[in-house]
């Protein structure tokens, strides 16, 4: 048979459609998505000059639409001992505040609408009440992540005057988000006090004058100065700003409701003692240490809230019914301190011991090396894990793992560019010549598993 012949044998994409293999497809992307990935199978066949018949055709088809179908905001497991992964969606959410976005997305909620009364109402309102019960602030709203809330806060209350801050804490953190650059975005003129190292009470009565708006305490986040150091507390910063008749705004970052050494963490000054040390504004995030969905949290004086819910920039950054009720069920899981640990995500995997993470790594030592690629040693080590995103930044927490090593590191390489191409996938971190799989995030020991048993033998490491 001549080439052209032989090419004339391949199957039509009417027959491609009509064979058996065809069926599940078009039942799944539709007929038009389906037509058109067999026509680019067909033209692929061609050029390559093969014969497949229209199955194989058929699944050729189907392949290349489920690889383009597969999205890459999929579930994995996060072996990387950062626990608040910025990157992996930083806190897991809590089941109670999972059913309750479901719900909200399932049916309409009165998000905006008095139920009492049948008029308009406020959606910030349903967790209003919550975070002053929690925060012991005199109101609270929200903003779609701690950064807006940063953002509005300083808009509202010193646009087109001075705002004074330390040197020590000028931070730039993830996204090159700098406070310099917010303060400028705000329209409010930054006064830098003090040294990068020392701060004194001294520094901050010396800026203020007519033109100043606010004086602002930042939380370091991601870094900690240490040696010959001095800074304001926010008690002091309080009482030298209420001499000045100018607020005291106190960006806590990731921000806490409860004391974490409860749970042998380090200690992180609450919300509640931010506020209670005099702070007129708190802004802090939803999604770190709280634990819940992405949001940021502006509590403080009833004056003040009210006219930053004022400011325009509110509608633009305000949060959907879905993280609404999200936190909302998150918030409630504080009311009950002695079982959040057990119910809240975030704060288990943070509170796990060292002990009873070694012994699972233990115990799924000889499970993962039936599963790995010829040419890959495993073995038990220890680890030290983050907390992540920018909170307690300086400790680690004790942890063990699965340390893997190749001959080459090359074949390391290509052992972790499998693992992310698994079904779930598994992200770990290369260290000191070595893949190290973090075992304080592993809860689903059966699913990783699981995973790992479609791991292929990796090119070049046999």
């Amino acid at each position: 048979m001549s080439d052209k012949a032989a090419l004339r044998a391949l199957p039509s994409v009417d027959r491609v459609l009509g064979a058996a293999e065809a069926a599940p497809l078009v039942a799944r992307f539709g007929r038009a998505e389906v037509t058109a990935a067999v026509r680019a199978a067909l033209a692929e066949a061609r050029a390559a000059g093969t014969l497949p018949d229209a199955g194989a055709i058929a699944a050729t088809a189907g392949a290349q639409l489920a690889a383009r179908d597969r999205s890459n905001l999929r579930p994995l497991f996060n072996l990387t001992g950062t626990v608040l992964h910025t990157n992996l969606g930083r806190a897991l959410l809590a089941e109670e505040a999972v059913e309750a976005a479901a719900a909200a997305m399932r049916d309409a909620v009165a998000l905006e609408f008095d139920l009492a009364t049948g008029r308009r109402g406020e959606r910030d309102d349903h967790l209003r009440e919550l975070l002053r019960e929690l925060t012991g602030a005199e109101d609270a709203t929200l903003v779609n992540n701690n950064a807006a809330a940063v953002l509005i806060a300083l808009n509202t209350l010193g646009m087109g005057r001075e705002a004074i801050v330390s040197r020590g804490e000028l931070i730039e953190i993830g996204g090159a988000f700098r406070i310099p650059d917010i303060m400028a975005q705000a329209g409010v003129r930054l006064v830098e006090v003090g040294t990068t190292n020392r701060t004194h009470p001294r520094d901050y009565r010396g800026a203020i004058r007519p033109e100043t708006a606010l004086i602002v305490k930042v939380h370091p986040s991601n870094y900690r100065i240490e040696g010959f150091t001095a800074e304001v507390s926010g008690a002091e910063l309080s009482a030298i700003a209420r001499e000045a008749g100018v607020p005291v705004m106190n960006d806590l970052g990731s921000g806490t409701l409860v004391d974490l050494s409860r749970w042998g963490l380090a200690k992180e000054q609450t919300v509640h003692e931010a506020v209670a040390e005099g702070a007129d504004i708190v802004t802090f995030s939803g999604d770190k240490l709280l634990g819940g969905p992405q949001a940021g949290f502006i509590v403080g004086r009833r004056d003040l809230i009210a006219a930053i819910n004022r400011n325009p920039m509110k509608r633009a950054l305000r949060v959907d019914k879905i993280r609404i009720a999200a936190l909302e069920a998150t918030l409630k899981l504080y009311r009950d301190p002695d079982r959040l640990a057990e119910r809240l995500p975030a704060l288990r995997l943070l509170s796990r011991k060292g002990p009873e993470i070694e012994a699972q790594a233990q115990r799924l030592l000889p499970l993962v090396a039936q599963h790995l690629p010829p040419g890959i040693d495993v073995e038990v080590c220890a680890c030290r894990s983050q907390i992540g995103s920018g909170a307690l930044p300086v400790d680690t927490l004790p942890s063990a793992g699965l340390r893997l090593t190749a001959p080459r590191g090359r074949d390391l390489e290509a052992l972790a560019a499998a693992l992310r191409e698994l079904p779930r996938p598994v992200i770990g971190h290369v260290r000191d010549g070595a893949l190290v799989l973090d075992l304080r995030c592993l809860i689903d020991e059966a699913g990783f598993l699981e995973s790992l048993s479609a791991l292929p033998g990796v090119h070049g490491l046999a």
